[in-house]
């Protein structure tokens, strides 16, 4: 009991253990699942968008009623659950109330107030994190065990190569390509995470471990994101190695059917030596003659099916993933040592910072940032 009481009816007295001696409450942690959840935010919500309640799962929101209970007028936002179930929420509690963010959101099912339904599927996704946990230390411990593909030491045009560059490498840069060139020269499978900030040289330093792996007739994928950024990388790829007898193709959306029919097959048969493109590299009628090196930008930013696809090209050949910004998990690993990491720290000289602006939705203001852009002979830069 949580404190005594006195009834004169029956001449009783009840007295709390509470009161009579100093009992110390253990503290709940608070659970942090919900915090990086995207908070509700009512400029935002429309109706029917799904919501996420932390005790009775996935709703749907149907709009804000004000209710007059115990003579206090509060306002609630109404969800809807199945079986037309109606949860009615305070509005200044929703400290257990998030958006809902994931895949499958037309077809997304609703949760049964008062069932065990979004209790077991907690359940199963903690069983599920335990058994990727699992996969990734099994994985990861084939690795080392496994022998790869020992690259050759430098030729004379990698030294011709990497002379060629028009700007003056910084000492990071020159580290970490130092760095990759000896895991790759090592007959254990290299999986090395390269991080820098935007404009740091990231993509010169992949670059010249893409041109070491074709000097041993290598193939080498370089997946990324978005395809913008498959365009802007090919054309970086395709104008860096004009000079060699190396064939660069672009694989994404923007390839007609039969444009893709063709590189796959030449693909296939080794007649393209690096393929640039989006996750449509990872289909499953994508086939190489001779894989050795995976290049992965921004490895966070692929979804749960090309990463499971990633995780099954990894097992022996060597893998370089950049990014700006590492996700906790991928660090960790890094930090624990079950993968390298390469930092480049310094900037190229004369770098500008990274300008953002939080404006309002003007479309005179993108137009004169784009012309500004192009005329300036930059395709895309610009992230609105």
């Amino acid at each position: 009991m949580s404190a005594g009481f006195e009834c004169d009816d029956f001449d009783l007295m009840v007295i709390a253990t509470s009161e009579v001696f100093e009992v110390k409450q253990k503290r709940k942690k608070a659970s942090s699942a919900f915090k990086e959840g995207e908070k509700i935010v009512f400029a935002d919500l429309k109706e029917n968008d799904f919501i996420v309640h932390k005790t009775h799962g996935i709703g749907q929101y149907i709009g804000v009623n004000t209710i007059t209970a115990d003579g206090v007028t509060k306002d609630y936002i109404k969800l809807k659950y199945k079986g037309d179930d109606i949860l009615y929420v305070p509005t200044d509690s929703l400290d257990n109330v998030r958006k809902y963010i994931g895949p499958e959101i037309t077809h997304l099912s609703l949760n049964k107030l008062g069932s065990n339904e979004w209790k077991r599927a907690k359940e199963r996704v903690k069983k599920n994190l335990r058994e990727v946990a699992e996969e990734l230390i099994q994985l990861y411990a084939k690795r080392q065990k496994m022998q790869g593909f020992a690259f050759s030491k430098d030729t004379a045009w990698q030294q011709e190569f990497e002379d060629s560059f028009e700007y003056t490498e910084t000492d990071d840069q020159l580290r970490c390509i130092e760095e990759i060139k000896k895991d790759m020269e090592s007959s254990r499978p290299m999986d090395r995470l390269l991080c820098g900030d935007v404009g740091y040289g990231k993509t010169e330093v992949a670059i010249r471990a893409a041109f070491k792996s074709c000097m041993d007739q290598r193939q080498v994928a370089y997946l990324v994101p978005t395809t913008i950024l498959a365009e802007q990388q090919y054309a970086t790829f395709k104008e860096r190695l004009k000079e060699y007898p190396i064939k660069v193709e672009g694989l994404s959306r923007f390839r007609t059917p039969k444009q893709q029919k063709e590189i796959l097959q030449k693909l296939e048969t080794g007649e393209i030596d690096v393929i640039v493109g989006t996750h449509r590299i990872l289909s499953k009628d994508v086939k190489f003659k001779n894989l050795g090196l995976l290049i992965i930008d921004e490895e966070h930013r692929f979804g749960v099916k090309a990463k499971e696809t990633i995780k099954q090209m990894k097992e022996s050949i060597d893998v370089l993933t950049m990014t700006a910004t590492p996700i906790p998990r991928t660090l960790h690993m890094s930090v624990v040592g079950m993968r390298d990491m390469s930092i480049i720290y310094e900037p190229p000289q004369n770098r500008k910072p990274v300008q953002t602006y939080v404006l309002e939705y003007d479309p005179e203001v993108i137009r004169e940032a784009i012309l500004k852009e192009l005329e300036r002979g930059r395709s895309s830069v610009l992230s609105i």
